[in-house]
């Protein structure tokens, strides 16, 4: 009888030391991350430097289509290209009031999207979104009369996903428009 005891008390140390580091494992302690975070600041510089290289890139693509077209373009901080290549003498644009616009947008291999021919002119109040952030930037710049040419990268047109229509994704933007009507 002696060794049938002790061959219980063994099994019974046995299943004891296996069960206390769950006992209290979770006893008001906090629980350790399930993962490193060390490496994820070099996760954002790459990021970070692919970003950049993407813009970089769409950058070199938008001055080769602008020296192709032999066009004088000025380009604001945020990479909105902008040419007014016929003066109005109208009433300034300005943040508040409703635009009305005549436009052709391509894409800088020249495909039409969209026109006010087929689509009629559009009509937008400026600064209250609705449209493209570089659209609303150069629409800012014109007067009642004024033709221009804008070109949109893609962070100012519609980014990653595109339209989801005609417009794809990553997708550089070229407008030809006229500021008809300031209200």
């Amino acid at each position: 009888m002696p060794l049938k005891s002790e061959w219980m008390i063994t099994r019974l140390i046995i299943l004891v030391l296996f069960l206390v580091p769950f006992l209290f494992s979770s006893c008001g302690e906090e629980p350790e991350p399930a993962h490193s975070t060390r490496h994820l600041g070099m996760m954002d510089d790459t990021i970070v430097k692919y970003n950049k290289g993407i813009l970089q890139a769409e950058d070199r693509e938008i001055d080769d289509f602008i020296q192709r077209y032999h066009w004088s373009m000025t380009k604001s901080p945020t990479g909105l290209r902008y040419m007014i290549y016929k003066q109005g003498s109208g009433k300034k644009s300005a943040r508040g009031k409703v635009a009305t616009l005549q436009y052709n947008v391509r894409l800088l291999n020249g495909n039409l999207c969209y026109s006010s021919a087929a689509n009629g002119p559009k009509i937008f109040k400026i600064g209250h979104g609705g449209v493209e952030t570089g659209l609303e930037e150069g629409i800012l710049l014109l007067k009642v009369g004024d033709r221009a040419k804008f070109i949109l990268p893609s962070h100012l047109a519609f980014g990653l996903l595109g339209d989801q229509q005609r417009i794809p994704q990553n997708a550089t933007l070229v407008y030809d428009v006229e500021l008809v009507e300031i209200k």
